[in-house]
């Protein structure tokens, strides 16, 4: 097994890792900026260096300097986390080549799946289904005029390297078609250095459903069932549940089939996610992307499961065979994970960054908290402004409600605005707890009703 493995992130995600470092191990080596200096995971750290100031460029996102560190801590492996470079094919193949084990996919799977252009064409040629569209990146206004109408509007703009909604808009006829290309290219441009753009069926009312799979160095591939991530604002997650309580039992088989089916044909390895989107009219399921990093969401299939994703993660990258085959898989109870950050919902979900004056976590039968911060911890203004992921696990979606509403109510953060409160009002909420939700409805339905 590894010796020593460096973690090139930070917050909870950096804390995760060392975590399942200690259990197999192995030296946990962080890096972290300026501003991180106080942080959990440099204080729970083996070693920890320091490779520049708080702007995440001259830092998480400086490949030379991390690659520095891992040579100066002679390492073994580096693992990504999510976010920053998780999913930069560059950044893997130079851990490559500099002798470092990258704990993720190779960089040619990385390629293949992290533009939503090629993986879908990748996804049709595995014969799994995808939402009706232009059949490549959008050339220009007339064509995508030309798309949009044999499609039938609505239909959305989505840049082919995007990500949490950026690069995405939604055009109701020729006018707002062109002005949202335009746009949608701008956005995309100026946050990930790509201006394609490619069009879809906009479906009206839809599910968010992913399946989380992994796979070793020797061709097995396992789905570890799904996670329903439909609670959403403006596209990024607020809420994530397994399983999902919208698709039967035969659905939920026929994607995750449909999952292992894409990364195999993309030969794929380590930990990742097929993100599908389910019609709930039509009760039919399309491809839209796949991540090819470990999500934040992880924690609520690890609570189903019992599996060490971040474990698992090491072993193969290690070169080890998948502990468990897909008849292993047999997922017990409901879990639900809310992202506890530092905003101000009731004012557009404002970063609140801070000193926090008080943390008292819940514990409990069910209760699980992933969190970097403390009291006396001062929240920077520089990076995502999550505090914690707060996770539940019941025997069923009932009971991990109520074991939700009462974490939540037990929660104490004091000196910085959270978005607790909007997880009370939201897990409330009887078209929440009846299943009633889309992707749209807290932009277009909840804020009314609690306004």
């Amino acid at each position: 097994m590894f010796k020593r493995i460096l973690i090139a992130n930070r917050g909870e995600i950096a804390v995760r890792v060392i975590r399942a470092c200690r259990r197999l191990g192995i030296e946990a080596v962080v890096v972290h900026s300026t501003a991180d200096r106080e942080t959990l995971a440099v204080r729970m750290a083996d070693v920890a260096i320091c490779i520049g100031p708080p702007a995440a460029k001259q830092s998480y996102l400086n490949i030379n300097n991390i690659i520095a560190a891992g040579e100066l801590a002679d390492v073994d492996a580096i693992h990504p986390g999510y976010g920053f470079l998780s999913e930069n094919s560059h950044f893997a193949q130079v851990v490559r080549d500099c002798n470092i084990q990258f704990i993720g996919p190779s960089s040619q799977s990385m390629d293949a799946l992290g533009n939503k252009g090629k993986a879908k064409a990748l996804a049709i040629d595995a014969g799994v289904p995808t939402v009706p569209g232009s059949p490549g990146v959008v050339k220009s206004p007339e064509d995508g005029i030309a798309i949009a109408r044999k499609i039938g509007y609505p239909v959305m703009i989505k840049a082919t390297a995007g990500g949490g909604g950026r690069g995405m808009r939604i055009a109701h006829n020729d006018a707002s078609l062109v002005s949202g290309l335009i746009a949608a290219q701008r956005e995309a441009e100026a946050a990930f250095g790509n201006a394609d753009c490619i069009i879809e069926a906009y479906l009206q009312r839809a599910r968010h459903i992913e399946i989380q799979i992994i796979g070793d160095q020797h061709g097995n591939v396992v789905a570890l069932g799904e996670r329903d991530c439909s609670t959403q604002r403006r596209h990024q997650k607020l809420v994530e549940e397994s399983p999902s309580p919208v698709i039967d039992q035969i659905t939920r088989e026929k994607m995750c089939a449909d999952a292992v089916k894409l990364a195999k044909t993309a030969k794929y390895f380590n930990a990742g996610t097929v993100e599908f989107i389910y019609d709930i009219d039509r009760k039919a399921y399309y491809f839209l992307e796949m991540n090819t990093r470990i999500q934040v969401e992880h924690c609520v299939t690890e609570m189903v499961t019992g599996i060490d994703l971040v474990q698992a993660q090491i072993k193969v990258a290690f070169g080890e065979k998948l502990e468990f085959t897909q008849a292993d898989i047999k997922p017990q109870g409901h879990a639900i994970e809310v992202r506890i950050n530092a905003e101000d919902w009731e004012h557009g979900f404002a970063p609140s960054p801070g000193k926090i004056t008080m943390y008292v976590a819940p514990t409990g039968k069910g209760v699980r908290v992933d969190s970097h911060c403390y009291a006396g911890y001062t929240i920077p203004p520089h990076y995502d402004s999550m505090i914690a992921k707060l996770i539940v696990h019941g025997r069923d979606r009932a009971e991990a409600i109520r074991f939700l509403d009462q974490a939540l109510d037990e929660y104490i953060i004091e000196g910085v605005k959270t978005t607790i409160p909007f997880h009370q009002r939201l897990i409330r909420d009887i078209r929440f707890v009846n299943s009633q939700v889309t992707t749209k409805f807290i932009d277009e339905e909840f804020f009314k009703a609690h306004s």
